[in-house]
C-alpha cells in the first residue's frame, strides 16, 4: 500500500455519488470482487487513509465498519485491518426467486428498527400492543396509510383506508367480499400466483384476458365481460409481477371506462408504484368509486412488517371487506402496525424506501450489463422477466439452474390459465450481497448461453 496517495483500488470520491463512507465500502467490495484486493491483504490504517483522501477519520471508520458488516474485513488487533477470507456458506443456493426489497446502502436497518421500536414503546400503552384490536386499524394507523399513499393520490380520506396483515390477506378478503362461489374473476394470463391460490381456495374461477405490451387489452376485456359477466377484475398495473410491464395512463383510462360500463369492480394490486420512475396515476385515482386499491409495505420496506393498506370508498363494501377479513385474519399484529405507523409519520419509511429504490436501480444496471441482450426491463422495481431461447423451456431451465446452485421462478408459476409464457422471473433483492448477486447473474447468463444437456436426468 502506498503512503503518498489513495490506494489504486479506490476511485476518486464524488460529492454527487452518495455518502463517502459508502463509496469507500463499495469500492472495497468491488476491489475484492475484481481480485484487486485478495484475502489477507492489509489495508491502510484508518488515520492514514483519512489523510490520503482528505476526509475526517469518522468517515473512514464508518467505511471500515460497513465493510466489516459485509464480511469483507477483519481486525487483527495491533497488526491492523485485513481483507477477510470468504466465509463458508451454510446455504450454497443463490436465490433469485424471492421478490423482496434489497438491503439499501447507507441505511442502518438495525438502528432504524431499534429507534422505531423505542419510540413505539415510549409512546404506546404496552398492554394495548399485546391485545386484540378491531380489524382495519385505529385512526392513527389509517392516517399513516393515507400519508403512505399521498404520492399516489395527493389526498386520501383516512376513513376510506383499512389496515391489513399483508396484501395477500387484503386480496383474499376482497374476493370474499365482492364475489360469490363459482363466479369469474378476470385477470391477465400471467400474474401474481397469490391471486390464483386465493381464488381456487374460495371456489372462484379465473379467466385470463389477452394482453399486449401495455397490459390487458380493452377489446379483450370488453369481450370477456360480455361473455362471463364477472363482478371483479384483478390488475397489477405498475411493474407487473412477473412481466415488469407498466400500463400507460391511456390504457388505464380505457380499462376503467370499460369496467364502469359493465358494472365490474377492479382490484388494483399496486405494490411497486413507489419504486417506479414517474409511474402513471393509479386506476383508483382515475375511477375512485369503482376501484379497490391495495398498497403493501412488503415490497418497498420489508416483508416482516406484514402490513398493507386498502382503499375502499364505499361504506357498505368496507363493512363486507372487514367481515371477510375477520373470517381468517382478525387483525394485523398491533406491534408491527404501530412500528409501521411510527416509521411513516416520522419519515423513516420514506427514507428507507428511497434507499431500496436506489439500490434496486443499481442492481438493474448490473443485470442489464451481465444479461446483455436478454435483459428487458424498465430499470426499476424488484424483478426482471426473461423470455427464454427456444432450446430451453422454463421448467427445464429452473431445474438446470438448481443444479448450478441458483433458484429462479419458472413462467408456469405465474400462469392464471392453461397456457404459460416460456420465461423465468429473476428477483434482484433476495441476495443481500451485491458480489453474490453478481455471481448469481453471471452463472445464469452462462447457463442461458448453452443448450440443455439431453441426458441431465438420472435413470434408476
Amino acid at each position: 500500500m502506498q503512503d503518498d496517495g489513495p490506494p489504486s483500488w479506490l476511485p476518486r470520491l464524488a460529492a454527487s455519488a452518495g455518502p463517502r463512507f459508502i463509496q469507500i465500502a463499495d469500492a472495497l467490495q468491488q476491489a475484492v470482487a475484481d481480485g484487486a484486493l485478495k484475502p489477507g491483504d492489509r489495508l491502510p490504517p484508518q488515520r492514514q487513509l483519512a489523510a490520503q483522501l482528505e476526509v475526517d477519520l469518522t468517515t473512514v471508520t464508518r467505511a471500515y465498519d460497513e465493510a466489516r458488516r459485509r464480511n469483507l474485513l477483519e481486525g487483527r488487533g495491533a497488526r491492523g485491518t485485513y481483507v477477510a477470507a470468504p466465509k463458508a456458506e451454510l446455504v450454497s443456493v443463490l436465490d433469485l426467486s424471492m421478490n423482496i426489497p434489497p438491503p439499501p446502502a447507507g441505511v442502518d436497518f438495525d438502528d432504524l428498527l431499534k429507534q422505531g421500536l423505542a419510540q413505539v414503546l415510549m409512546r404506546a400503552d404496552n398492554e394495548l400492543l399485546m391485545t386484540y384490536h378491531l380489524g382495519g386499524g385505529g385512526i392513527a394507523d389509517r392516517k399513516a396509510g393515507a400519508a403512505w399513499m399521498a404520492p399516489m393520490f395527493g389526498s386520501v380520506d383516512p376513513n376510506h383506508v383499512l389496515v391489513c396483515p399483508g396484501a395477500q390477506a387484503a386480496i383474499a378478503a376482497l374476493i370474499l367480499a365482492l364475489t360469490e362461489p363459482g363466479e369469474v374473476i378476470l385477470a391477465e394470463p400471467t400474474g401474481y400466483p397469490g391471486l390464483r391460490s386465493a381464488a381456487t381456495q374460495f371456489g372462484r374461477r379465473i379467466v385470463p384476458v389477452r394482453t399486449d405490451r401495455h397490459g390487458m387489452l380493452p377489446q379483450a376485456l370488453d369481450e370477456a365481460c360480455r361473455a362471463h359477466r364477472p363482478r371483479l377484475i384483478y390488475v397489477n398495473p405498475t411493474l407487473q409481477n412477473p412481466t415488469a410491464v407498466t400500463m400507460p395512463e391511456r390504457r388505464r383510462k380505457e380499462l376503467a371506462a370499460l369496467a364502469k360500463r359493465h358494472a365490474v369492480g377492479i382490484v388494483e394490486d399496486d405494490p411497486y408504484w413507489l419504486l417506479a420512475e414517474a409511474p402513471p396515476p393509479p386506476i383508483a385515482r382515475l375511477a375512485p368509486d369503482n376501484v379497490h386499491y391495495v398498497s403493501t409495505l412488503s415490497k418497498c420496506l420489508t416483508p416482516g412488517l406484514r402490513i398493507a393498506f386498502v382503499v375502499v370508498r364505499d361504506a357498505s363494501k368496507r363493512e363486507r371487506f372487514l367481515a371477510a377479513l375477520r373470517s381468517f385474519a382478525l387483525m394485523a399484529a398491533p406491534l408491527t402496525t404501530a412500528l409501521a405507523t411510527q416509521w411513516i409519520l416520522d419519515g423513516s419509511a420514506f427514507r428507507l424506501m428511497e434507499g431500496v429504490k436506489n439500490e434496486a436501480r443499481l442492481r438493474h444496471r448490473m443485470a442489464r450489463d451481465i444479461l446483455a441482450g436478454r435483459y428487458v426491463g424498465a430499470g426499476d422495481g424488484l424483478h426482471v422477466w426473461l423470455e427464454l431461447p427456444a432450446y430451453w423451456n422454463s421448467y427445464q431451465l429452473a431445474r438446470a439452474a438448481d443444479k448450478e446452485g441458483l433458484a429462479v421462478t419458472p413462467g408456469e408459476a405465474f400462469a392464471t390459465g392453461p397456457e404459460s409464457v416460456n420465461a423465468i422471473r429473476i428477483s434482484l433483492g433476495s441476495i443481500q450481497d451485491r458480489v453474490r448477486l453478481q455471481l448469481g447473474l453471471q452463472r445464469l447468463s452462462q447457463l442461458l448461453a448453452r443448450r440443455p444437456d439431453p441426458f441431465n436426468d438420472a435413470v434408476v
